[in-house]
């Protein structure tokens, strides 16, 4: 039997797969990339009887390489809290989907694993933005405001090095950053003693030193739009930047848009957290958008689109 582990490239795609793996142990084979190559499952090439198991990337953009994969014989289990669309049913197909805002996929794992790997879905919580349900989540293991912090301070650092255009932008390929996890059943284990963390650690505080620096292009009440330029660690710091804006100032939506080399710009939105609502609709209204209630972004904003996103910004969480 050939497994097959196809994860978002971000912590709540590798947190998820790690919980699985340490409960399910199998050697697999490793389909992810950075955190907005969400088309992952045409890359896949399965056959009867093949156990598929995909996390953290919307049903809806891989629908059509779904029933492809399905069509073959194999068995596909799929955990994901983005929107579905059309859910298929069929009896190879084993669906654990809720797009509550406050779930991630790695919540939705620990629910699956009854608990048995929550340390590591409490991470992954905090790193896609989620604080109040990790701290709660996070209640059964009885730890102190500092290791909370230090979870925290993990989660961002694997949600961090998912953002990136191509896999040169990062520091580590997804797949190589789980395969430096794999070893860690206890993630503090794995902040005291992997050079990964460290590397990850100062480079995010390099980072976000620079984008904090920066004011925003427009700032109303109910918003703020910030515009990062076409350099490596403005790709790599614009979805964590935004997650801490929206942390600073809960009330108002943010958007990152960080400029492309060719032109047009790649785009980061955080919907309020007092609502955490509105993103994906917003995103959705573009080619390349998409997303979740809460966060969503868009891979290709034409130049000629920007006044039509800041004026549907502003109307969507006016």
């Amino acid at each position: 039997m050939h497994f097959i582990d196809v994860f978002n490239g971000d912590a709540d795609g590798i947190c998820a797969l790690h919980q699985l793996r340490l409960d399910e142990p199998a050697d697999s084979e490793l389909v992810t990339g950075p955190k907005r190559d969400i088309s992952l499952l045409k890359r896949v090439k399965a056959q009867a009887g093949d156990r598929i198991t995909v996390l953290d990337i919307a049903l809806s953009k891989n629908r059509e390489a779904l029933d492809r994969l399905l069509a073959t014989g194999a068995q596909v289990r799929y955990f994901d809290h983005h929107q579905p669309g059309d859910i298929p049913a069929h009896p190879h197909f084993e669906p654990h989907i809720d797009t509550d805002a406050n779930v991630c996929t790695s919540l939705l794992v620990n629910h699956y694993l009854q608990g048995r790997q929550l340390a590591w879905a409490v991470t992954a919580a905090f790193g896609d933005n989620l604080a109040d349900a990790a701290r709660q989540a996070a209640g059964p293991l009885n730890l102190s405001a500092d290791q909370l912090a230090q979870l925290q301070s993990l989660g961002e650092c694997l949600n961090y090095n998912g953002y990136g255009e191509t896999l040169d932008d990062l520091f580590f390929d997804p797949a190589d950053l789980y395969r430096q996890l794999r070893p860690f059943a206890d993630p503090f284990a794995f902040i005291a003693e992997s050079p990964a963390y460290q590397i990850l650690k100062t480079g995010y505080q390099d980072d976000m030193a620079r984008a904090v620096a920066l004011d925003a292009t427009e700032t109303r009440d109910t918003g703020r739009i910030f515009m990062l330029p076409a350099e490596k660690w403005a790709r790599r710091i614009s979805g964590v930047f935004g997650n801490q804006l929206a942390v600073e100032s809960p009330a108002q939506a943010h958007a990152v848009l960080t400029a492309k080399a060719g032109g047009g710009y790649l785009v980061s939105v955080r919907a309020p957290l007092i609502a955490r609502s509105g993103a994906d609709d917003l995103c959705s209204q573009f080619d390349s958008g998409g997303g979740r209630r809460g966060a969503a972004g868009i891979n290709y904003l034409p130049d000629a689109e920007l006044g039509r996103f800041i004026a549907l910004f502003f109307k969507t969480f006016g």
